[in-house]
């Protein structure tokens, strides 16, 4: 797939930045989005701003590509551990009512934001691309272990709405893909405080996860919307 254009949501994490980074490699234009409207230094890379808790942002920034959309549109948003420290549940003991509910905004809500402003834009006859980065826990056919509670129910719904995003666009936007991606363990300050018990090989530098993410995008087509797809092409079940 040719992508002319491309939107990052989340440009000042890891895997956002690195994302940013290999595709302005490749001499696409990219839009790089974050809450403080900064973003990293290179050819053909646009700032913008946009804020999960501001809705409004979204629809602002979305609406100024109205004339000239991105084809493909990544959020590379994602918390596992809140900005007071508070981390994945272990237990269903340690649920907490406000926490999951931020969790669940950031995770899922907040991509379903950029979905109902974004989705409007891609084209009808030709193809475009929509993918949220998810992960394998939030796959309820592969949970064999439990705990981390809001962290896999948050992915969990975010991958249904993923299909979802993808029937409806199936309707009217034939060629258009929407699929979540699960891009590993990779090397940010999302994954930090889990990583000691990791198998060696397990982490992955945020470049190589973002190479091998965009090199899965290439290859799918629409008979692949709706689903999520691992860092290798294989598709996780749901």
């Amino acid at each position: 797939m040719t992508w002319k254009r491309a939107a990052v949501f989340g440009s000042s994490g890891g895997i956002g930045a690195a994302l940013v980074q290999a595709l302005a490699e490749r001499n696409i234009p990219v839009l790089a989005g974050s809450r403080s409207g900064k973003a990293p230094d290179f050819p053909g890379v646009t700032p913008f701003r946009f804020d999960f808790d501001d809705e409004a942002s979204i629809a602002e920034a979305a609406g100024a590509w109205r004339d000239n959309p991105p084809n493909l549109v990544i959020v590379a948003t994602g918390v596992l551990t809140l900005e007071d420290g508070t981390g994945p549940e272990r237990s269903f003991k340690n649920l907490d009512a406000e926490t999951m509910a931020r969790v669940l905004h950031i995770n899922t809500i907040g991509p379903a934001l950029v979905a109902k402003h974004v989705l409007p834009l891609f084209p009808r006859d030709t193809p475009a691309t929509f993918a949220a980065v998810s992960a394998r826990v939030g796959s309820i056919g592969d949970n064999r272990i439990g705990g981390w509670h809001s962290y896999r129910a948050s992915k969990a719904a975010l991958n249904m709405l993923v299909r979802n995003f993808a029937i409806e666009l199936g309707r009217t936007q034939k060629q258009a893909v929407a699929v979540g991606l699960h891009p590993g363990t990779v090397d940010t300050p999302l994954s930090e405080p889990f990583q000691n018990n990791l198998p060696e090989g397990q982490l992955t530098a945020a470049g190589e996860a973002a190479a091998s993410l965009l090199g899965v995008l290439e290859r799918l087509t629409p008979d692949n919307s709706g689903d999520v797809f691992d860092y290798k092409g294989e598709r996780v079940e749901p």
